[in-house]
């Protein structure tokens, strides 16, 4: 370590990620005295590789219901201080070309890295020092001074705001860890139950037998599953079947609400009445599987049949059975036997309970000058850059008062 380093400050933000990083700058603006910690040799690996490698760095369409929450209100003041147009006028200020892709998400035409070199560019002209490789071992609260301190491998570092930005448990071979649930509850506050989010599901191993076959084929449908006895979810795009179970970008919006033992149900024709298409053919000669290949893709409309309605015939059907095989096909009922873990999942629902911190400041409520931003946080967003402005939002609104 640089023994110039100092060891007091006015702010220390233990993460190196996209929310560490973001409140670090909004405190050095003002004339913080600010430090980040980042245990790994280099910040912003998450950053780094999401978005396929060009950073969906926010939606255009963000509101508070993009968000997954127990409280699903206290995300609001956050976002609403800091909007998705006011970091596409960061990203503007330093000349990154972006495009949108789908659905309001923005990519960098370039790579996710002009994201963190915009980042680390913000934290020098705000006087920000940030030292990677460090581990911290301990923190401690100093009673009398109202000041933390930090033990880490590179000695002891002392601050008046500390603030935990360390993220989930999701992707752990980026350095991963339970970090800031550990230091939530060594200070007794409340942690909502962590779980995989945004992540494959798996399926049993008969239906997985029938099913292996078709990985790789991918299917444009509508997946939806139940969240209470009052309300539902549902997505919209694809849904792609893997050798594990089922994947996609559908799949890993409803895994974040899917509850374990529950089915979800997937409509496979979403523009189209089947029924109709099945009574339109009731008279022809032509099979089953081969009319449903002319909307799915063949494979799959084969397996679909061995599966739920052996393929005759259309005239050998009558009525009713017409009618079933539509309900099945906009309804085909799958229930996961499970996810694929943390090790896949693209974030941690969960987390520190929103109960316990201040909306406006991410402030801990019972210990002044603890905060916690980003993910580590029970705030979730859906896939499509809503986790990259949650963490812009809740640096934000830390970094105007730590």
């Amino acid at each position: 370590m640089d023994g110039t380093l100092s060891r007091e400050w006015n702010v220390i933000v233990i993460g190196g990620g996209a929310a560490g990083l973001f409140c670090a700058i909004e405190a050095g603006k003002r004339g913080r005295k600010v430090l980040v910690l980042e245990h790994s040799e280099r910040v912003g690996k998450k950053i780094s590789i999401s978005g396929g490698g060009r950073c969906n760095f926010t939606n255009i369409h963000t509101t508070p219901e993009n968000f997954l929450s127990a409280n699903p209100h206290f995300c609001k003041s956050a976002l609403a201080r800091y909007t998705p147009a006011d970091f596409i006028l960061l990203v503007e200020k330093y000349g990154i070309a972006y495009h949108e892709k789908k659905l309001g998400q923005l990519f960098c035409d370039g790579s996710s890295q002009q994201i963190i070199d915009m980042l680390l560019r913000e934290c020098r002209s705000a006087g920000v020092e940030v030292l990677c490789g460090c581990q911290v071992r301990k923190i401690f609260k100093l009673n009398d001074a109202g000041s933390f301190n930090v033990a880490t491998d590179q000695g002891i570092f002392v601050c008046s705001s500390l603030v935990i930005a360390t993220g989930g448990l999701s992707i752990a071979p980026l350095g991963a860890t339970d970090f800031g649930y550990r230091i939530a509850k060594q200070f007794g506050l409340r942690i909502e139950e962590p779980r995989p989010g945004l992540v494959p599901l798996t399926l049993n191993s008969q239906k997985l037998t029938q099913l292996t076959k078709l990985s790789g084929v991918s299917i444009d449908a509508i997946v939806s599953c139940r969240v209470d006895s009052r309300a539902s979810r549902e997505f919209r795009e694809n849904i792609l079947i893997t050798h594990r179970g089922l994947s996609g970008p559908a799949i890993l919006q409803i895994s974040s609400y899917w509850q374990s033992g529950a089915p979800v149900s997937i409509n496979l024709l979403p523009d189209k009445d089947v029924f109709d298409i099945l009574k339109e053919n009731q008279e022809s000669e032509i099979e089953l599987a081969n009319l449903l290949s002319r909307y799915l893709p063949r494979r799959f409309a084969q397996a679909w049949c061995e599966l739920y309605a052996p393929s005759k015939p259309l005239k050998q059907y009558n009525s009713n059975e017409l009618r079933d095989i539509a309900q099945q096909i906009h309804d085909m009922k799958l229930t996961p036997s499970g996810t694929e873990g943390f090790k896949k999942a693209e974030v941690t629902a969960g987390g520190v309970s929103t109960t316990e911190i201040s909306s406006q400041t991410m402030e801990a409520k019972s210990v002044p000058g603890l905060y916690f931003i980003g993910e580590v946080v029970d705030v979730t967003g859906e896939l499509g850059g809503y986790n990259f402005q949650w963490a812009w939002a809740s640096g934000y609104a830390a970094g105007a008062f730590v």
